[in-house]
């Protein structure tokens, strides 16, 4: 094989693995505006008065949207590592692979993940509005 086309096959390589990376930003951006939109949602339901059950509900979808957004952060980052060996050449581009099984070990687990600083910091907030706006309406 040509060296031109060697090079082009890993340019289209990586530009895969790129895209998947790009999806999985999106998808976590997503995530948050979402979690954001339907906590809040619930929160203001509670404060109207029409059930005060609504800001214990609001708990699951805010838990649920964090280990969702850290299992995309997850993938990223797996991706992210698929990338470097490719372009490094530990892993050839001509079977165009986008398995990152064996790269788990390289990457943080997916429970660091869950606790990452970004993640806590944001779900956290989230939770701890909760927390604050449960024991207002609550008492």
């Amino acid at each position: 094989m040509k060296r031109e086309q060697i090079i082009e096959q890993k340019i289209a390589h990586l530009t895969f693995i790129q895209g998947v990376i790009n999806r999985m930003g999106q998808n976590s951006f997503l995530l948050k505006g979402w979690s954001i939109t339907i906590v809040a949602a619930l929160f203001a339901l509670a404060a109207q008065g029409a059930n005060t059950k609504f800001v214990l509900i609001a708990y699951f979808p805010a838990i649920m949207f964090w280990l969702l957004d850290a299992y995309f952060l997850h993938q990223e980052r797996l991706f992210r590592a698929l990338y470097e060996k490719v372009a490094s050449n530990d892993i050839s581009s001509d079977i165009y692979t986008l398995k990152t099984g064996l790269l788990k070990g390289e990457v943080e687990g997916y429970c660091s993940v869950v606790l990452s600083k970004t993640l806590t910091f944001f779900h956290g907030c989230i939770i701890g509005v909760l927390l604050f706006a449960m024991f207002g309406i609550l008492t």
